[in-house]
């Protein structure tokens, strides 16, 4: 098991060391869920304004999917290395709500593609939405 005082090291130790809760819950934290949400918020503004297409907006979704795992496993891991409780019971509950944004977005996708991808006024495929 890693030390709990993680110090800034390469790229790939914090990674492991995150993965197997060895570092603080701040640090496990905060950098991806900024990122995350950066990233989901571009992608659908860019689906929306018609720039990327709806197959592009699906395998970002994805691609997010496989580093959330990491996020929350390593969150839910780190979670005991901090001082209050109350931290690590809302960082848990944020990566509940990412999981269910993401069953949101899958619901959206399947049911409501033509009302969230605007696909009568996009110049797109319009296979593209099914």
């Amino acid at each position: 098991m890693p030390e709990k005082n993680w110090q800034p090291q390469s790229y790939d130790s914090f990674l492991l060391a995150a993965w197997v809760g060895g570092v603080s819950l701040f640090w496990a934290f905060w950098p991806y869920f900024l990122l995350l949400n950066a990233s989901l918020l571009a992608a659908d503004l860019l689906a929306k304004s018609g720039k990327i297409t709806v197959s592009t907006w699906d395998e970002i979704h994805f691609i997010l999917l496989f580093t959330f795992i990491w996020w929350a496993t390593s969150v839910w891991r780190c979670s005991s290395n901090t001082q209050g409780r109350i931290w690590a019971t809302l960082a848990r509950f944020t990566t509940i709500a990412v999981l269910v944004e993401y069953a949101i977005k899958l619901l959206i996708r399947i049911d409501y593609p033509r009302i969230f991808f605007n696909c009568e006024e996009i110049l797109l495929d319009y296979g593209s939405c099914f």
